[in-house]
Protein backbone atom coordinates (compact mmCIF):
# COMPACT_ATOMS: atom_id res chain seq x y z
CA UNK A 1 0.00 0.00 0.00
CA UNK A 2 1.37 3.40 -1.00
CA UNK A 3 2.12 6.03 1.63
CA UNK A 4 2.61 9.77 1.13
CA UNK A 5 4.89 11.37 3.70
CA UNK A 6 5.56 15.10 3.68
CA UNK A 7 8.72 16.59 5.13
CA UNK A 8 8.31 20.24 5.98
CA UNK A 9 10.73 22.52 7.77
CA UNK A 10 11.87 26.00 8.54
CA UNK A 11 14.80 27.60 6.73
CA UNK A 12 18.05 25.55 6.92
CA UNK A 13 16.34 22.56 8.57
CA UNK A 14 17.79 20.22 5.93
CA UNK A 15 14.59 18.96 4.29
CA UNK A 16 16.29 17.88 1.07
CA UNK A 17 19.22 16.23 2.85
CA UNK A 18 16.91 14.35 5.22
CA UNK A 19 14.63 13.22 2.39
CA UNK A 20 17.54 11.74 0.44
CA UNK A 21 19.04 10.07 3.50
CA UNK A 22 15.75 8.48 4.58
CA UNK A 23 15.27 7.22 1.01
CA UNK A 24 18.68 5.50 1.14
CA UNK A 25 17.95 3.86 4.49
CA UNK A 26 14.48 2.62 3.58
CA UNK A 27 15.69 1.29 0.23
CA UNK A 28 18.34 -0.76 2.05
CA UNK A 29 15.55 -2.14 4.24
CA UNK A 30 13.76 -3.34 1.11
CA UNK A 31 11.11 -0.66 0.66
CA UNK A 32 10.22 0.95 -2.66
CA UNK A 33 10.83 4.66 -2.11
CA UNK A 34 10.77 7.80 -4.23
CA UNK A 35 11.33 11.45 -3.28
CA UNK A 36 9.82 14.51 -4.96
CA UNK A 37 10.87 18.04 -4.11
CA UNK A 38 8.52 20.98 -4.66
CA UNK A 39 8.75 23.24 -6.54
CA UNK A 40 10.10 20.96 -9.28
CA UNK A 41 12.54 23.48 -10.69
CA UNK A 42 13.45 21.34 -13.70
CA UNK A 43 9.87 21.38 -15.04
CA UNK A 44 8.10 24.28 -16.85
CA UNK A 45 5.93 25.23 -13.87
CA UNK A 46 8.85 24.88 -11.48
CA UNK A 47 10.92 27.22 -13.62
CA UNK A 48 8.13 29.78 -13.44
CA UNK A 49 8.14 29.57 -9.64
CA UNK A 50 11.92 29.54 -9.34
CA UNK A 51 12.60 32.17 -11.96
CA UNK A 52 9.69 34.50 -12.70
CA UNK A 53 8.46 34.41 -9.10
CA UNK A 54 11.44 33.78 -6.77
CA UNK A 55 14.21 35.05 -9.03
CA UNK A 56 16.74 32.26 -8.57
CA UNK A 57 19.77 33.34 -10.67
CA UNK A 58 20.31 29.92 -12.24
CA UNK A 59 16.81 30.20 -13.79
CA UNK A 60 15.90 33.86 -14.38
CA UNK A 61 15.23 37.20 -12.73
CA UNK A 62 11.98 37.65 -10.80
CA UNK A 63 9.23 39.82 -12.24
CA UNK A 64 8.41 40.94 -8.70
CA UNK A 65 10.39 43.50 -6.72
CA UNK A 66 9.86 41.49 -3.53
CA UNK A 67 8.23 38.02 -3.85
CA UNK A 68 7.66 37.80 -0.08
CA UNK A 69 5.23 40.74 -0.34
CA UNK A 70 3.09 39.22 -3.11
CA UNK A 71 -0.53 38.59 -2.09
CA UNK A 72 -0.79 35.15 -0.48
CA UNK A 73 -3.50 33.85 -2.79
CA UNK A 74 -1.63 34.97 -5.89
CA UNK A 75 1.58 33.29 -4.67
CA UNK A 76 -0.31 30.13 -3.70
CA UNK A 77 -1.52 29.67 -7.26
CA UNK A 78 2.05 29.49 -8.60
CA UNK A 79 2.99 26.69 -6.22
CA UNK A 80 -0.30 24.83 -6.59
CA UNK A 81 0.06 24.93 -10.38
CA UNK A 82 3.48 23.29 -10.11
CA UNK A 83 2.04 20.43 -8.05
CA UNK A 84 -0.90 19.92 -10.39
CA UNK A 85 1.32 19.98 -13.49
CA UNK A 86 3.52 17.22 -12.07
CA UNK A 87 0.86 15.07 -10.39
CA UNK A 88 0.68 12.42 -13.12
CA UNK A 89 4.25 11.22 -12.51
CA UNK A 90 3.42 10.95 -8.81
CA UNK A 91 0.23 8.97 -9.48
CA UNK A 92 2.30 6.33 -11.28
CA UNK A 93 4.25 5.68 -8.08
CA UNK A 94 1.04 5.59 -6.04
CA UNK A 95 -0.25 2.81 -8.33
CA UNK A 96 3.01 0.88 -7.79
CA UNK A 97 2.64 1.12 -3.98
CA UNK A 98 5.74 3.21 -3.38
CA UNK A 99 6.46 5.11 -0.20
CA UNK A 100 6.46 8.66 -1.54
CA UNK A 101 8.25 11.51 0.20
CA UNK A 102 7.46 15.13 -0.60
CA UNK A 103 10.13 17.65 0.31
CA UNK A 104 7.62 20.50 0.84
CA UNK A 105 3.98 20.30 -0.18
CA UNK A 106 0.63 22.05 0.36
CA UNK A 107 1.57 22.81 3.96
CA UNK A 108 4.47 24.93 2.68
CA UNK A 109 1.93 27.09 0.91
CA UNK A 110 -0.03 27.39 4.16
CA UNK A 111 3.04 28.33 6.20
CA UNK A 112 4.62 30.83 3.83
CA UNK A 113 1.44 32.53 2.68
CA UNK A 114 -0.11 32.46 6.14
CA UNK A 115 3.00 34.15 7.53
CA UNK A 116 2.04 37.31 5.63
CA UNK A 117 -1.20 37.66 7.62
CA UNK A 118 -1.11 39.18 11.12
CA UNK A 119 -4.77 38.62 12.02
CA UNK A 120 -5.19 35.06 13.32
CA UNK A 121 -8.70 34.47 11.97
CA UNK A 122 -7.70 35.72 8.53
CA UNK A 123 -4.65 33.46 8.68
CA UNK A 124 -6.82 30.45 9.58
CA UNK A 125 -9.08 31.34 6.66
CA UNK A 126 -6.02 31.30 4.38
CA UNK A 127 -5.13 27.79 5.56
CA UNK A 128 -8.65 26.61 4.73
CA UNK A 129 -8.58 28.37 1.35
CA UNK A 130 -5.34 26.63 0.39
CA UNK A 131 -6.68 23.25 1.55
CA UNK A 132 -9.80 23.79 -0.56
CA UNK A 133 -7.73 24.86 -3.57
CA UNK A 134 -5.18 22.06 -3.58
CA UNK A 135 -7.03 19.06 -2.17
CA UNK A 136 -10.62 19.65 -3.24
CA UNK A 137 -10.57 21.85 -6.36
CA UNK A 138 -7.33 20.50 -7.85
CA UNK A 139 -7.68 17.00 -6.44
CA UNK A 140 -4.11 16.65 -5.19
CA UNK A 141 -3.52 13.66 -2.89
CA UNK A 142 -3.53 14.24 0.85
CA UNK A 143 -0.48 13.03 2.77
CA UNK A 144 -0.70 10.23 5.32
CA UNK A 145 1.59 12.10 7.71
CA UNK A 146 3.50 15.37 7.79
CA UNK A 147 6.84 15.63 9.59
CA UNK A 148 8.03 19.10 10.61
CA UNK A 149 11.74 19.81 11.06
CA UNK A 150 12.01 22.83 13.34
CA UNK A 151 15.24 24.78 13.02
CA UNK A 152 14.91 28.03 15.04
CA UNK A 153 15.72 31.24 13.18
CA UNK A 154 18.81 32.03 15.29
CA UNK A 155 20.46 28.69 14.50
CA UNK A 156 19.33 28.91 10.86
CA UNK A 157 21.31 32.14 10.53
CA UNK A 158 24.45 30.31 11.69
CA UNK A 159 23.98 27.58 9.10
CA UNK A 160 23.13 30.08 6.38
CA UNK A 161 26.60 31.62 6.62
CA UNK A 162 27.87 28.69 4.52
CA UNK A 163 25.50 29.39 1.61
CA UNK A 164 26.94 31.02 -1.48
CA UNK A 165 23.61 32.48 -2.59
CA UNK A 166 20.32 33.49 -0.99
CA UNK A 167 17.16 34.28 -2.96
CA UNK A 168 15.01 37.30 -2.05
CA UNK A 169 12.81 35.32 0.34
CA UNK A 170 15.80 33.76 2.13
CA UNK A 171 17.23 37.24 2.75
CA UNK A 172 14.05 38.55 4.37
CA UNK A 173 14.47 38.32 8.17
CA UNK A 174 10.91 39.34 9.09
CA UNK A 175 9.42 36.93 6.57
CA UNK A 176 11.49 33.99 7.85
CA UNK A 177 10.68 34.71 11.51
CA UNK A 178 6.96 34.95 10.70
CA UNK A 179 7.16 31.72 8.66
CA UNK A 180 8.69 29.91 11.63
CA UNK A 181 5.84 31.09 13.88
CA UNK A 182 3.29 30.01 11.29
CA UNK A 183 4.86 26.56 10.90
CA UNK A 184 4.66 26.08 14.68
CA UNK A 185 1.01 27.14 14.60
CA UNK A 186 0.27 24.72 11.76
CA UNK A 187 2.09 21.87 13.50
CA UNK A 188 -0.31 22.20 16.43
CA UNK A 189 -3.43 22.70 14.34
CA UNK A 190 -2.76 19.76 12.02
CA UNK A 191 -0.89 17.47 14.43
CA UNK A 192 2.41 17.35 12.56
CA UNK A 193 5.10 15.04 13.86
CA UNK A 194 7.66 17.60 15.03
CA UNK A 195 11.41 17.03 15.21
CA UNK A 196 13.34 19.71 17.08
CA UNK A 197 16.66 20.28 15.30
CA UNK A 198 18.22 22.03 18.29
CA UNK A 199 18.67 20.55 21.77
CA UNK A 200 20.24 22.35 24.74
CA UNK A 201 21.25 25.24 22.44
CA UNK A 202 23.17 22.86 20.19
CA UNK A 203 22.26 21.98 16.60
CA UNK A 204 21.71 18.25 16.23
CA UNK A 205 23.75 16.35 13.68
CA UNK A 206 22.22 15.27 10.38
CA UNK A 207 22.33 11.66 11.56
CA UNK A 208 20.65 12.43 14.89
CA UNK A 209 17.78 14.15 13.11
CA UNK A 210 17.53 11.35 10.57
CA UNK A 211 17.32 8.67 13.25
CA UNK A 212 14.31 10.47 14.72
CA UNK A 213 12.83 10.80 11.25
CA UNK A 214 13.35 7.09 10.52
CA UNK A 215 11.66 6.12 13.78
CA UNK A 216 8.55 8.14 12.91
CA UNK A 217 8.40 6.81 9.35
CA UNK A 218 8.81 3.15 10.32
CA UNK A 219 5.88 3.42 12.75
CA UNK A 220 3.75 4.75 9.89
CA UNK A 221 4.66 2.20 7.21
CA UNK A 222 4.84 -1.02 9.24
Amino acid sequence: MSKIIVIEGTDCSGKETQSKLIQEKLTKLGYKVVVFSFPMYDTPTGKIVGGSFLGKPEISKSYFNNPSNVDGKVASLYYAADRLYNIKKIEEYIKKNYIIFFDRYTTSNMAHQGSKIKNKQERLNMYKWIEELEYNLLGLPKPDITIFLHMPYKEACILKQNRTYLDEVEKNKEYLINSEKTYIELSKLYNFNTIECVKDNKIKTIEEINEELLSIVLKEIK
